[in-house]
């Protein structure tokens, strides 16, 4: 009777540590929060109103075709004074986008992919699931009270949940310049399992490149796809734009 009883106890007080858990999560991030972050800060230099010509082009490799900042991108530049075109011989810049990821995602599995910069190899950055253990065999009531955490934190999980969305873009920006300037590069390709060539490669150009990576992430108790995706529209045109 007593072994019930301090299990019965137990798995109350642990119900109700759920209960509160999922109260703090609720009440802490009750508020959207969104952030964007650049891996590294690109400084282009000034150009005569005259030379303020520019290509935008966006391209999307996620798993969302329909997520674009390109309308976005491209009013933004054209209030700040920037004609843009379509033709690469008229522009004296080009803004090449490429978003690799967008969706639900883990936030530390994203800014690690922040972290790693520009054209970084793509990684898993979707969340992972919780598991719960019960007790020893030995004693019950210690499973009892396990049992009943699990249940509780279930219960508790599926009516508060903290979710984050996050953008994840590769930016090129390309400056025409007046004197041809040197590009030196290598690449490793592999062949099969077998083994690889490598390539290198000297050649000159009229054009000076900047390269960064973007993070836009969005978060919020019990947040949905239609409500983080203006947002993340929003501030990750404004982060590109503001690069201009």
């Amino acid at each position: 009777m007593n072994k019930l009883f301090a299990g019965a106890t137990l798995a109350l007080s642990l119900s109700l540590f759920a209960g509160c858990a999922a109260t703090g999560v609720a009440i802490s991030k009750r508020n959207l929060d969104v952030q964007t972050k650049m891996s590294e800060s690109v400084f282009i230099d000034p150009a005569a109103p005259q030379n303020m010509v520019l290509l935008v082009q966006v391209r999307n490799t996620s798993d969302k075709p329909d997520f674009t900042v390109q309308n976005a991108v491209e009013s933004s530049l054209a209030a700040r004074g920037w004609k843009l075109t379509r033709n690469p011989d008229e522009a004296q810049y080009m803004l090449q986008v490429n978003i690799l990821q967008v969706g639900k995602s883990d936030q530390t599995a994203a800014e690690a992919m922040l972290g790693k910069g520009f054209g970084s190899e793509a990684m898993a950055v979707a969340g992972a699931g919780a598991i719960y253990a019960a007790g020893s065999d030995n004693s019950r009531h210690i499973v009892g009270g396990g049992l009943a955490l699990g249940m509780a934190d279930f219960v508790a999980g599926q009516m508060v949940k903290d979710v984050y969305f996050s953008a994840i873009t590769d930016v090129q920006i390309s400056q025409r310049t007046k004197s041809p300037v040197s590009l030196q590069g290598s690449q490793s390709l592999k062949q099969g399992t077998s083994g690889s060539e490598n390539l290198s490669y000297a050649e000159e150009s009229h054009w000076k490149r900047y390269r960064t990576r973007v993070l836009s992430s969005a978060n919020k108790v019990n947040l949905s796809w239609e409500q983080a995706q203006p947002e993340l529209v929003k501030g990750l045109s404004t982060s590109i734009a503001g690069m201009f």
